[in-house]
Protein backbone atom coordinates (compact mmCIF):
# COMPACT_ATOMS: atom_id res chain seq x y z
CA UNK A 1 0.00 0.00 0.00
CA UNK A 2 2.53 2.27 0.48
CA UNK A 3 3.82 1.86 -2.78
CA UNK A 4 0.43 2.34 -4.37
CA UNK A 5 0.60 6.03 -2.43
CA UNK A 6 3.84 6.71 -3.60
CA UNK A 7 3.13 5.68 -7.15
CA UNK A 8 -0.01 8.02 -6.86
CA UNK A 9 1.40 11.01 -5.29
CA UNK A 10 4.26 10.86 -8.29
CA UNK A 11 0.99 11.36 -11.08
CA UNK A 12 -0.47 13.74 -8.62
CA UNK A 13 0.87 17.17 -9.50
CA UNK A 14 1.80 19.34 -7.36
CA UNK A 15 -0.76 22.02 -6.65
CA UNK A 16 0.04 25.56 -7.84
CA UNK A 17 -0.64 28.16 -5.28
CA UNK A 18 -2.64 31.40 -6.70
CA UNK A 19 0.51 33.72 -7.13
CA UNK A 20 1.87 30.81 -9.50
CA UNK A 21 -1.17 30.61 -11.08
CA UNK A 22 -1.66 35.52 -11.16
CA UNK A 23 2.23 35.45 -12.11
CA UNK A 24 1.69 32.83 -15.29
CA UNK A 25 -1.02 34.16 -16.81
CA UNK A 26 0.94 37.60 -16.61
CA UNK A 27 3.71 35.95 -18.24
CA UNK A 28 1.34 34.96 -20.86
CA UNK A 29 -0.47 38.62 -21.63
CA UNK A 30 3.13 39.54 -21.90
CA UNK A 31 4.16 37.64 -24.45
CA UNK A 32 0.67 38.31 -26.04
CA UNK A 33 1.36 41.83 -25.84
CA UNK A 34 5.17 41.44 -27.10
CA UNK A 35 3.59 39.20 -30.01
CA UNK A 36 0.82 41.60 -31.06
CA UNK A 37 3.50 44.28 -31.06
CA UNK A 38 5.95 42.27 -33.87
CA UNK A 39 3.02 41.53 -35.70
CA UNK A 40 1.78 45.13 -35.87
CA UNK A 41 5.69 46.48 -36.90
CA UNK A 42 5.60 43.71 -39.19
CA UNK A 43 2.03 44.72 -40.62
CA UNK A 44 3.25 48.21 -40.77
CA UNK A 45 6.38 47.44 -42.68
CA UNK A 46 4.58 44.98 -44.89
CA UNK A 47 2.46 48.04 -45.98
CA UNK A 48 5.03 50.55 -46.46
CA UNK A 49 7.05 47.97 -48.55
CA UNK A 50 3.76 47.64 -50.56
CA UNK A 51 2.78 51.29 -51.12
CA UNK A 52 6.65 51.62 -51.77
CA UNK A 53 6.26 49.07 -54.85
CA UNK A 54 3.19 50.58 -56.00
CA UNK A 55 4.84 53.80 -56.57
CA UNK A 56 8.01 52.10 -57.82
CA UNK A 57 5.02 50.43 -60.29
CA UNK A 58 3.39 53.81 -61.30
CA UNK A 59 6.71 55.64 -61.59
CA UNK A 60 8.14 53.50 -64.14
CA UNK A 61 5.35 52.87 -66.19
CA UNK A 62 4.88 56.85 -66.34
CA UNK A 63 8.69 57.41 -67.23
CA UNK A 64 8.27 54.35 -69.81
CA UNK A 65 4.93 56.50 -71.47
CA UNK A 66 7.32 58.88 -71.56
CA UNK A 67 10.52 57.60 -72.91
CA UNK A 68 8.04 55.82 -75.71
CA UNK A 69 6.49 59.71 -76.80
CA UNK A 70 10.26 61.12 -77.19
CA UNK A 71 12.26 58.53 -77.73
CA UNK A 72 13.11 59.61 -81.21
CA UNK A 73 13.81 62.97 -80.25
CA UNK A 74 17.34 63.35 -81.28
CA UNK A 75 16.73 62.39 -84.77
CA UNK A 76 13.52 64.68 -85.20
CA UNK A 77 15.91 67.21 -83.74
CA UNK A 78 18.77 66.80 -85.97
CA UNK A 79 16.27 66.78 -88.83
CA UNK A 80 14.56 70.33 -88.10
CA UNK A 81 17.15 72.39 -89.43
CA UNK A 82 16.75 70.26 -93.10
CA UNK A 83 13.19 71.22 -92.61
CA UNK A 84 14.23 75.03 -92.30
CA UNK A 85 16.34 74.93 -95.23
CA UNK A 86 13.20 73.58 -97.32
CA UNK A 87 10.90 76.67 -96.38
CA UNK A 88 14.13 78.96 -97.32
CA UNK A 89 14.31 76.91 -100.68
CA UNK A 90 11.00 77.23 -101.52
CA UNK A 91 11.20 80.72 -100.46
CA UNK A 92 14.06 81.47 -102.39
CA UNK A 93 13.49 79.80 -105.49
CA UNK A 94 11.61 81.18 -108.64
CA UNK A 95 11.28 77.99 -111.01
CA UNK A 96 8.03 76.89 -111.10
CA UNK A 97 9.72 73.04 -111.83
CA UNK A 98 11.91 73.26 -108.54
CA UNK A 99 9.42 74.93 -106.53
CA UNK A 100 7.16 71.80 -107.05
CA UNK A 101 10.11 69.14 -106.16
CA UNK A 102 11.32 71.25 -102.83
CA UNK A 103 7.59 71.37 -101.83
CA UNK A 104 6.78 67.88 -102.57
CA UNK A 105 10.21 66.82 -100.54
CA UNK A 106 9.34 69.23 -97.78
CA UNK A 107 5.57 67.90 -97.89
CA UNK A 108 6.59 64.47 -97.26
CA UNK A 109 9.15 65.24 -94.21
CA UNK A 110 6.47 67.14 -92.65
CA UNK A 111 4.29 64.44 -92.94
CA UNK A 112 6.29 61.97 -91.54
CA UNK A 113 7.46 64.41 -88.72
CA UNK A 114 3.94 65.04 -88.02
CA UNK A 115 2.87 61.31 -87.92
CA UNK A 116 5.75 60.68 -85.73
CA UNK A 117 4.54 63.19 -82.79
CA UNK A 118 5.95 66.83 -84.17
CA UNK A 119 4.06 69.43 -84.16
CA UNK A 120 4.83 73.28 -84.98
CA UNK A 121 4.52 76.08 -82.00
CA UNK A 122 1.58 78.70 -82.45
CA UNK A 123 3.38 81.90 -82.57
CA UNK A 124 1.68 84.86 -84.14
CA UNK A 125 3.06 88.11 -85.22
CA UNK A 126 1.36 90.83 -82.52
CA UNK A 127 1.09 88.11 -80.05
CA UNK A 128 1.92 88.66 -76.63
CA UNK A 129 5.64 87.26 -75.37
CA UNK A 130 5.94 84.11 -73.09
CA UNK A 131 9.13 83.36 -71.98
CA UNK A 132 8.21 80.05 -71.21
CA UNK A 133 6.84 79.49 -74.85
CA UNK A 134 9.30 81.73 -77.09
CA UNK A 135 13.12 82.57 -77.32
CA UNK A 136 13.71 86.18 -77.57
CA UNK A 137 16.39 86.77 -79.84
CA UNK A 138 16.47 90.70 -79.80
CA UNK A 139 14.77 93.26 -78.37
CA UNK A 140 13.34 96.50 -80.90
CA UNK A 141 12.03 99.78 -80.26
CA UNK A 142 8.02 99.03 -80.60
CA UNK A 143 6.78 101.04 -83.74
CA UNK A 144 3.54 101.37 -81.54
CA UNK A 145 3.07 101.91 -77.96
CA UNK A 146 0.73 98.94 -78.22
CA UNK A 147 3.29 96.63 -79.40
CA UNK A 148 5.39 96.90 -76.88
CA UNK A 149 6.01 93.50 -74.95
CA UNK A 150 4.34 91.69 -77.98
CA UNK A 151 5.86 89.42 -80.77
CA UNK A 152 7.04 91.99 -83.88
CA UNK A 153 8.28 89.18 -85.85
CA UNK A 154 8.77 85.01 -85.77
CA UNK A 155 12.21 84.18 -87.59
CA UNK A 156 12.53 80.46 -86.56
CA UNK A 157 9.86 78.27 -86.10
CA UNK A 158 9.16 76.00 -83.01
CA UNK A 159 8.24 72.83 -82.52
CA UNK A 160 7.15 70.00 -80.09
CA UNK A 161 7.28 66.93 -79.50
CA UNK A 162 4.32 65.61 -78.21
CA UNK A 163 3.76 67.62 -74.96
CA UNK A 164 7.43 68.67 -74.92
CA UNK A 165 9.12 71.00 -76.57
CA UNK A 166 11.79 70.29 -78.35
CA UNK A 167 13.14 74.05 -80.49
CA UNK A 168 11.36 77.26 -78.81
CA UNK A 169 10.50 79.74 -81.80
CA UNK A 170 12.79 82.65 -81.62
CA UNK A 171 10.64 85.98 -82.32
CA UNK A 172 11.66 89.35 -82.26
CA UNK A 173 9.81 91.43 -79.60
CA UNK A 174 9.02 95.26 -79.24
CA UNK A 175 10.56 97.50 -76.11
Amino acid sequence: MAEKQSKLKAKVKPKKSVADKEEAKLDLWQQLEVLNENLKQEKDKYLRLFAEFENFKKRTTKERIELFKTAGQEVISSLLPILDDFERAIVQTSDENEIEGFLLINNKLSDVLKSNGLTVTETKVGAAFDAEVHEAITLIPAPEASQKGKIIDVTEKGYQLGDKIIRFPKVVVGQ
